[in-house]
């Protein structure tokens, strides 16, 4: 069977998440087979390595301000201009292209509705092409999110412009038909995939990602990540402060290394390094095979996004959540759900304070073996249902 066409758009402003999702369900659904684009406005797109079959096409990238407000991540141009750029490459790529199958993650209208003038475009010439919405398992809280929603048309794209919509999550865990009050003919084309799993590296891999870090086999690594980092430098100063000396340092035998991410402002991250460097402490900015840094560690802390969950989850790593709250709720009410299942721990607002930090950690350091037995029952079942739905439709059975 020659290989069908699937055009990919990934919304990205702030941090890896979107562009690292993308990337994870492109290489399965390249199996099936595919030739796959990704359009993408990440600068980090080219630190991924492409396999065959996938390849990305770069827009303008844009950077959020406020929740309603972006502005160019790097060009001298008006965001007018740069959003006007971007609906013109994408609507390009579409037209040469000629996809079987359009996949917009996470964005009903993508950023500032730069894929709606494609998707009405797809509908009217190119019919056979299968548009589908991907939505992460949270979006935020329901309040704002309905609101949001219906103040920019979202539920009137979700029922003209795609033909199904694929929720990365499960309905028993958090129903966003729900929650966010889907009208019945939208909710009729929603799909719950289950969770996104992640490769799983290798035992040499990670053996030698920790003799890379210069960690010995006898020690245990707590891992801070934020992600890209963009906001996630209060949660990196609480790590810091709870294992500074006058908490009595890091105990023995153990290490932190912290990951700051690349978008960590550069003030922010100059403070960072400085002070983990006076602690003892492995800092890195970005790490092209987070999989492998996740492995090599015993305890993860993280801010509870849904791609970093995904990775940890994936390798059965006891985690504690430090939500943010601003300018979503999406990631606390995240680590709620995911805690009630009993998958990992989290810090609640309230409950923020180096000591509390400090405890959690340690006990899981010292009793994870829970969190990793309930893990093996994580529901990661989102990547072999999407081939299977893909492949239903190339029959011409999408039942």
């Amino acid at each position: 069977m020659a290989p069908y066409k699937i055009l990919m758009y990934s919304h990205d402003t702030y941090g890896l998440g979107h562009i690292r999702r993308c990337l994870a369900m492109a290489l399965s659904l390249r199996k099936s087979p595919a030739n796959i684009l990704i359009i993408t406005g990440s600068l980090l797109a080219g630190r991924f390595k492409s396999p065959m079959r996938i390849d990305f096409v770069r827009i303008p990238g844009m950077i959020k301000v406020t929740n309603e407000q972006y502005l160019p991540l790097s060009m001298k141009l008006d965001a007018t201009e740069v959003l006007e750029i971007r609906k013109k490459i994408i609507l390009a790529t579409a037209t040469a292209f000629q996809p079987d199958f359009f996949i917009v993650d996470k964005a009903p209208l993508g950023l500032k509705r730069d894929v709606v003038d494609t998707l009405h475009w797809l509908k009217s010439e190119c019919p056979t092409c299968t548009s589908i919405l991907g939505l992460r398992d949270i979006m935020d809280g329901a309040a704002s999110t309905i609101e949001d929603w219906r103040g920019k048309g979202v539920y009137d794209a979700m029922d003209q412009l795609y033909d199904e919509i694929w929720v990365y999550g499960c309905r028993n865990f958090y129903d966003p038909i729900k929650e966010y009050e889907i009208p019945p003919h939208i909710a009729s084309k929603m799909y719950f995939t289950g969770y996104i799993p992640r490769k799983i590296p290798s035992a040499e891999v990670v053996t030698a990602t920790r003799r890379d870090l210069g960690i010995s086999d006898d020690e245990k690594l707590i891992l801070v990540t934020t992600g890209g980092g963009g906001d996630g430098h209060p949660m990196v100063n609480l790590c810091l402060s709870a294992f500074d000396r006058r908490r009595g340092g890091t105990p023995k035998g153990v290490r932190v290394a912290v990951v700051t991410g690349p978008f960590m402002p550069s003030n922010c991250c100059q403070d960072v390094v400085k002070l983990s460097e006076s602690l003892g402490f492995i800092t890195l900015k970005f790490h092209r095979y987070m999989e492998a840094l996740i492995g090599a560690a015993q305890v993860v802390v993280s801010m509870g996004g849904y791609n970093t969950l995904c990775e940890i989850a994936s390798q059965k790593k006891p985690s504690l959540i430090v939500p943010r709250t601003v300018p979503r709720e999406e990631q606390l009410i995240r680590a709620q759900v995911l805690c009630s299942q009993g998958f990992c721990d989290y810090l609640r607002p309230s409950e923020l304070t180096p000591e509390t930090l400090r405890a959690r950690v340690l006990n899981l350091l010292e009793n994870g073996s829970a969190y990793r037995q309930k893990m093996s029952s994580f529901p990661f079942t989102a990547l072999d249902f999407m081939r299977k739905r893909i492949q239903q439709h190339m029959r011409g059975d999408p039942r």
